[in-house]
């Protein structure tokens, strides 16, 4: 098929399910549910019509402002919906429409998910991280190529790493980062949470030095590890296996 089909076909998918992100980063937290009622403005609790609910361009024609009320609306939400539309995009090119490529929408746009979370809320849903690692495990053992041998190992790695962090940092990591690298564990195995750590500590590591040199935040200020897990995790689903290659070819004649 034609590559703007194959790729836009995906985007535009995304744009509608970052839509549905958006209501599930919302209500998730605050233990609401993600169905009913249906989208409406969070202050004036006016429901939202079909028209003004279109991904992007409703956030474009409304002025960022509610119709009925004129409250602002945020830019995250188109942000969540154009990282997912563009997330979806890329797999697309990356894996093309194979088995797996369902999947990887699914890992990504729960990572997003995740991600904008913790960034509000300094926590990582159970409902999100545990049915991710049950779906991670299946899914390996049935249509992805990380087998299911693989994926249990990378749950399992994954979880002792981090519970033995926990412990010996007495609270310096959240149970919630368990679940979080147990879940990319399970979808793409060891080598992912080797790599993902790897990645999350280091740029995890800048930008908190970033924040005590541009902001004057001291070391106990809490930044939330999970963005860089998700981040982590995202680079290894698409550039991993050309990292650990080019890894282990070092010293090679």
């Amino acid at each position: 098929m034609p590559l703007w089909y194959a790729v836009g076909v995906p985007v535009l998918f995304g744009l509608v399910v970052g839509s549905f992100l958006n209501v599930v980063i919302c209500r998730l937290p605050l233990e609401q549910s993600v169905v009913s009622p249906g989208s409406r403005c969070p202050r004036c609790q006016t429901a939202i019509r079909w028209y003004d609910n279109v991904p992007l361009l409703g956030w474009l024609w409304l002025g960022a402002k509610c119709r009925a009320c004129k409250a602002p609306i945020s830019p995250e939400y188109p942000l969540v919906e154009a990282a997912n539309g563009l997330l979806w995009g890329a797999l697309a090119w990356r894996f093309g429409w194979t088995p797996a490529l369902p999947v990887y929408l699914l890992l990504a746009s729960s990572l997003l998910t995740l991600t904008v979370i913790d960034l509000h809320h300094q926590i990582l849903p159970d409902r999100i991280t545990l049915p991710g690692i049950v779906v991670g495990l299946v899914a390996s053992a049935t249509l992805l190529p990380v087998g299911f041998v693989g994926a249990l190992s990378g749950a399992v790695l994954g979880a002792g790493l981090y519970l033995a962090i926990v412990v010996l940092s007495r609270g310096g990591m959240g149970g919630g980062d368990v679940k979080l690298i147990a879940m990319i564990g399970a979808f793409m195995g060891w080598q992912a949470v080797l790599l993902t750590t790897v990645l999350a500590a280091t740029t995890g590591s800048l930008v908190g030095v970033v924040l005590m040199v541009a902001f004057g935040k001291g070391r106990k200020h809490a930044v939330p590890f999970g963005p860089f897990l998700a981040l982590g995790a995202l680079f290894h689903l698409f550039w991993g296996a050309q990292v650990i290659d080019w890894y282990l070819g070092l010293g090679r004649p």
